[in-house]
């Protein structure tokens, strides 16, 4: 059996679980979600926990249990708590600003490179240099923090570009002298 699978899930008090044969759907005050499981599984609610079971001891079977869970944990957890992505810029001139809902890079392109957030997504600016990405979706925080890091990657020689919080940069040594 599953050890992540098998663990139930507890349901805050602000968050409202709503099942629908195979479809979940999670509201709380950070947002709602929703989730199509696989036939392999059962999402069961009893009191204020939520229990994943699969029907047989099949290879997909297994698979699926561990994975259901986590997306639904991710679920309730998001809508509760939700979750955040910081990032750093290092680099002379390389600074971020809000416009609007849309962020504003200036990472050393003739252009500044305009972010826009998709629906559920909030894009801060603390400092010139640092800023957050956060939402309920655990999945689309991290795929817009990769896609914003993406617009220019740490560099091993000096460690300039977009990184996130607390990242290591491996470095290499530069060209040597006679």
């Amino acid at each position: 059996m599953s050890r992540i699978g098998k663990a139930p899930i507890d349901i805050p008090d602000k968050v409202e679980v709503t099942i629908n044969g195979q479809t979940v759907t999670v509201k709380g005050p950070k947002g709602e979600l929703t989730h199509t499981f696989e036939p392999e599984v059962t999402v069961v609610q009893e009191d204020k926990q939520l229990l994943v079971k699969r029907h047989n001891d099949e290879r997909r079977s297994r698979a699926m249990h561990g994975l259901s869970r986590s997306l639904l944990f991710n679920m309730v957890h998001g809508c509760s708590q939700g979750f955040e992505k910081r990032l750093e810029m290092v680099g002379v001139g390389y600074r971020a600003a809000k416009k609007g809902d849309a962020l504003e890079l200036l990472v050393g392109y003739s252009h500044p490179v305009v972010v826009e957030p998709p629906p559920g997504i909030e894009l801060n600016v603390e400092a010139n240099t640092k800023l957050s990405v956060s939402g309920a979706d655990k999945e689309l925080v991290g795929q817009v923090a990769a896609n914003i890091r993406g617009y220019r990657k740490p560099e091993p020689y000096k460690g300039k570009g977009i990184k996130y919080e607390g990242e290591y940069i491996r470095r290499k040594a530069g060209k040597t002298g006679k």
